[in-house]
């Protein structure tokens, strides 16, 4: 009776274990969808950035895989590309789950999932614990080789299932990208041209990031390509004498700006102003001169 009651309480632990655990996460999905609803991705800006991604070589050369197969070579995004690509597409839910380890193999799930939309893509596939060597099939017994071996595995499966949520004219787009960095006719990212930009300002003509900022409206996060050329060509104007930059920047702007906090201790000074120096004679001869004259002289 002693061990079935062990037993039948041991189950009930795991019960509960598991309804607290699958609760949990629950929980967080429903929080996932809640702030993909409250902040929806702008598709205009989410290109942009992918397109800004790829403008840098390091990505543009690990971003296409290609492999030979029948006398052709087959050739497409790596899984490189598609992490950019789910990363700045945003309320993207994307990676690899390990449902089951049992003996010589594992089962694992491979998903992306758009919060907005609700789209969904998984893959289950099973993994044998063993890669084929030279010498022949070697089986693997280290908990870290048959992580990396699952790993390896979900990533293919993984990028076809973000392939499979975004849309194929933002990936065709991407690659192109990709393919004009390799071959250098990309100047670099544009975060990092503005960056630069407003260095040169400066440097040479002492125009600060608030001024340029302060002409514009808006801030430098902000800049297009068409602020960037508008940019460099009053960088060129006043580097070629037509103008100054005064008659571009206001060299005050940024300088009055206060913090709330200091707004508050000046009109805190105002209103609780310690009396000067003169004022404290003034009110001490006042009092004694309203002093009554009390002779102390006795006779």
């Amino acid at each position: 009776m002693s061990e079935l009651s062990m037993q039948f309480n041991e189950q009930n632990q795991g019960g509960v274990l598991a309804q607290a655990t699958a609760s949990r996460e629950m929980e967080e999905v429903k929080g996932a969808i809640f702030l993909a609803k409250q902040f929806p991705r702008n598709v205009y800006q989410a290109e942009q950035r992918i397109l800004d991604s790829c403008k840098r070589p390091a990505l543009a050369a690990v971003a296409m895989y290609q492999y030979p197969r029948g006398g052709t070579k087959v050739t497409g995004p790596s899984i490189r590309l598609a992490e950019v690509l789910a990363q700045n597409w945003g309320n993207l839910s994307f990676g690899v789950k390990e449902l089951e380890q049992r003996n010589g193999e594992s089962i694992a799930l491979a998903y992306a999932w758009d919060l907005e939309t609700n789209t969904r893509q998984e893959k289950v596939f099973t993994v044998k614990h063993s890669i084929k060597t030279k010498t022949g099939m070697k089986v693997l017994d280290d908990p870290r080789d048959i992580y990396e071996l699952v790993a390896n595995n979900g990533s293919r499966r993984v990028r076809a299932c973000i392939l499979g949520i975004i849309p194929g004219d933002i990936v065709e787009k991407a690659v192109e990208e990709c393919g004009k960095t390799l071959a250098g006719n990309n100047k670099g990212p544009l975060k990092d041209r503005i960056a630069k930009a407003l260095n040169a300002f400066k440097e040479q003509h002492r125009v600060t990031q608030e001024m340029i900022e302060d002409k514009f409206g808006y801030n430098a996060d902000s800049f297009t390509e068409h602020d960037f050329v508008e940019l460099i060509n009053i960088f060129n104007s006043i580097k070629d004498g037509l103008s100054k930059s005064d008659d571009w920047f206001d060299k005050n702007a940024g300088k009055d700006k206060k913090s709330g906090l200091a707004a508050s201790f000046e009109k805190e000074e105002k209103t609780t102003k310690k009396p000067s120096i003169k004022d404290l004679d003034k009110e001490e001869v006042k009092s004694d001169g309203d002093k009554p004259n009390v002779s102390t002289d006795k006779r």
